[in-house]
């Protein structure tokens, strides 16, 4: 599940965080439970702009250092 700016960073959804500019508080809580909802587990929401991403996924083989594999599952959490 691409968050996208559902979540910025782990720490908001995992947290119940809002990310600190936010119109409306109470609809970004209520799309970090749809999140929740939606997603097979948690290990399955990656944050729209967390660099956290480049760590919990594995690398691709040909852009390593560059594009993680966000298909796959996460190698650390």
């Amino acid at each position: 599940m691409l968050a996208s700016d559902t979540s910025h960073f782990y720490e908001n959804v995992e947290g119940k965080r809002p990310f600190p500019s936010v119109f409306h508080i109470g609809d970004m809580m209520e799309g970090f439970e749809t999140l929740k909802r939606l997603a097979a587990s948690p290990n399955h929401i990656i944050p729209g702009h967390d660099p956290k991403v480049m760590e919990r996924y594995p690398a691709s083989a040909k852009f390593e250092g560059s594009i993680v594999r966000v298909d796959l599952p996460p190698v650390a959490a």
